[in-house]
């Protein structure tokens, strides 16, 4: 590695979080993170700056100049079912995270959003439709504040390098190989493959890739 950068990483005791923290303190960065309960990041605690809050319970508190200040690249897997089924808690917190980002000068914001979540003025294929309200209709919540994010992104931000990953996600397993981007298909992907991609395309985009939301696939 040539250069060595700082992460802020929201969401990081996720399931992908973990997996993106892995990967950017192992390629040598320097990595802060933003957590309510700092002992769940294991062995991880002691390889990272943790500022202790809550996008939920602490909202109102936290430095958000403070908390970007010296940041290079923000990633955010942050999700909570059960807050978001009765307020859009990511979607409060960017109002105040994205302007902060601007004036510390973030070069680079990566928000994982969920396959199922629509994008700004865009829609979901039948077939998503019809499985985000089904079998994950428990998540609608999450889906509704992915796509107030999305819409305050592409109306209030484009001033930001901002990327927007709509992963599909499953729990934790073993790789099935290497994501790219799609604007077409999505795959269902461990973790650890979709902390890979968002990785990868937070540090080295590609050339069009900056304010899109697609979703990313496995190439066969």
């Amino acid at each position: 590695m040539s250069q060595s950068f700082t992460f802020l990483v929201l969401g990081a005791t996720g399931g992908t979080g973990k997996h993106f923290v892995n990967i950017a303190l192992r390629e040598g960065h320097r990595v802060r993170v933003l957590l309510r309960s700092p002992e769940k990041l294991g062995d991880q605690v002691k390889d990272v700056q943790v500022w202790k809050g809550s996008i939920v319970d602490d909202i109102d508190t936290i430095d958000t100049d403070k908390l970007v200040e010296g940041v290079d690249f923000v990633a955010s897997m942050l999700g909570d079912k059960e807050a978001q089924r009765d307020s859009k808690i990511n979607y409060a917190f960017m109002q105040k995270l994205v302007p902060s980002m601007k004036k510390q000068g973030v070069k680079r914001f990566l928000y994982q959003a969920g396959g199922l979540s629509r994008p700004y003025q865009g829609s979901l294929s039948p077939v998503l439709w019809i499985v985000r309200n089904t079998i994950a209709r428990g998540f609608d919540g999450q889906h509704k504040d992915n796509e107030a994010v999305m819409e305050y992104l592409e109306t209030q931000a484009k001033d930001l390098d901002w990327i927007v990953h709509r992963a599909g996600i499953y729990l934790d397993g073993p790789s099935k190989g290497t994501l790219e981007r799609s604007q077409s298909s999505v795959s269902i992907a461990p973790h650890k493959d979709c902390a890979d991609y968002s990785y990868r395309l937070l540090v080295d985009p590609s050339k069009d890739a900056i304010h899109t939301s697609d979703f990313s696939c496995y190439k066969s």
